[in-house]
């Protein structure tokens, strides 16, 4: 079969898939849905809301759905919830590490109802490690292949269930300091017969392979690294599959054994934002606001050894082009019908053409009351969704002209990027697991 005829049913395949997966953190395509009328582009506390469904502790987890359930992860202190925490720039951001017993869980939520089918504690005791003041224990969004569900904690373990919650593996991870001891955040993926887990801190960082039915270490490599809180992407580009991580110095990838493939430098001094591929070309951003590196990276497929543009230059080789200052801290961007959206913390939104880098908009103000955005955007329809931490959704128009359409509001702090899946958006806010759907779709 041509290899244009493969990525075509491969193309169709995926589509079909996402209408009843959303496997990992974004999905299984970075964020932008293929465009469905039945999808919702209205909600509220009371409109098109299926089900609301309490989940206790706290724990900024994605959800993530795999047929008829969502699963996330919480954390429970046995002292009781503590109330949200404030704006981020409010400063106090490092919290000091609880003397109380916590739970880690994994919940799975029936798709259709909202019920809770089954909470598995796979942990008990007093954490170990601080935390940032909007991170959480349970930050780590999980991955399931629809045979298990894996959960990530980045300074405790890995846990391994069956789709009736039972734990088949588990893995062990010492604490570790992380910089400024904001915690770990890090998600895993799994790919084929493997789970991979990007563990960067301040005393060792590595990306490591797991194999998905016994937890054995299938290989390490080793990084010059400090702590990062991305999530590391599988490629899969015409050429070969790769593994791309964004660090703090650089991003590196490598291949399936884990030997590095090729690098890049010039990241921001803190790396969130998980790298993403539309249309054979990777995007990796990087925009911690005090530093004066916050690159965008379009990269070809087939890269080898350092790739870093020269000084005054901003593409080459496989380099098809470069922003030096126009990354992202938080939200990861999206790419939708050839634009790439990058949505920054507070509440501006840039569009550029996606094979081109050419800036169609420069920064537009979102929203004029100064919320932050931590969720990172997706979109269908037509229109591009923008979560802030109050629990309003902006919805933007997509395309060359920049236009709020209008707003959906559901009243509670939201750090949780959403999943889509079965003609429906799920939205974890700070105490609750929402299904958003077209009354009787």
């Amino acid at each position: 079969m041509p290899l244009t005829r493969r990525l075509f049913v491969s193309s169709l395949a995926a589509t079909a898939a996402q209408a009843a997966h959303w496997s990992q953190f974004r999905g299984g395509t970075s964020g932008a849905i293929p465009d469905n009328p039945k999808l919702p582009e209205t909600w509220s506390p009371t409109e098109n809301v299926a089900w609301k469904t309490s989940i206790p502790g706290k724990g900024w987890s994605s959800p993530v759905v795999w047929g008829d359930q969502v699963f996330l992860n919480t954390n429970v202190s046995t002292t009781g919830d503590e109330a949200p925490p404030g704006g981020f720039y409010s400063g106090g951001e490092a919290l000091p590490i609880p003397t109380d017993e916590h739970r880690w869980t994994i919940y799975s939520i029936d798709a259709g109802s909202g019920k809770v089918r089954w909470a598995t504690d796979v942990h008990q005791g007093v954490p170990k490690a601080p935390r940032h003041r909007k991170n959480t224990y349970a930050s780590e969004t999980p991955a399931s292949d629809g045979e298990h569900v894996y959960a990530h904690f980045g300074d405790l373990g890995t846990y391994c269930l069956d789709m009736k919650g039972n734990v088949v593996w588990s893995k062990p991870w010492p604490p570790v300091e992380t910089r400024y001891g904001y915690g770990t955040a890090s998600s895993p993926v799994v790919h084929e017969g493997r789970l991979y887990i990007l563990n960067d801190s301040q005393e060792q960082s590595y990306l490591l392979a797991l194999d998905k039915l016994t937890g054995k270490e299938i290989w390490r490599t080793n990084r010059d690294e400090p702590t990062t809180w991305s999530t590391p992407f599988v490629w899969e580009n015409e050429q070969r599959t790769e593994i791309v991580t964004a660090g703090r110095n650089k991003v590196r990838s490598y291949d399936l054994d884990g030997k590095l493939l090729w690098e890049i430098s010039g990241m921001s001094a803190l790396s969130l934002p998980t790298p993403f591929a539309v249309d054979g070309l990777l995007y990796v951003t990087s925009g911690f606001h005090v530093t004066p590196e916050r690159p965008v990276y379009a990269i070809r497929p087939g890269a080898s050894g350092d790739i870093t543009p020269a000084a005054g230059t901003t593409s080459n080789k496989y380099l098809t082009w470069s922003l030096p200052r126009g990354g992202p801290y938080h939200p990861t961007p999206v790419l939708y019908d050839g634009r790439l959206y990058v949505l920054f913390d507070r509440g501006f939104l840039t569009c550029h053409d996606a094979r081109t880098g050419k800036e169609i908009y420069d920064k537009r103000r979102i929203d004029t009351g100064g919320n932050n955005f931590t969720a990172s955007p997706w979109a269908y329809n037509g229109k591009i969704f923008c979560l802030d931490e109050s629990g309003d959704t902006y919805v933007v128009q997509a395309g060359s002209d920049f236009k709020v359409l209008g707003k959906n509001s559901l009243g509670e702090m939201c750090m949780a990027t959403p999943a889509v899946a079965d003609n429906s958006l799920i939205i974890r806010t700070y105490s609750h697991l929402y299904r958003i759907a077209k009354t009787g779709a």
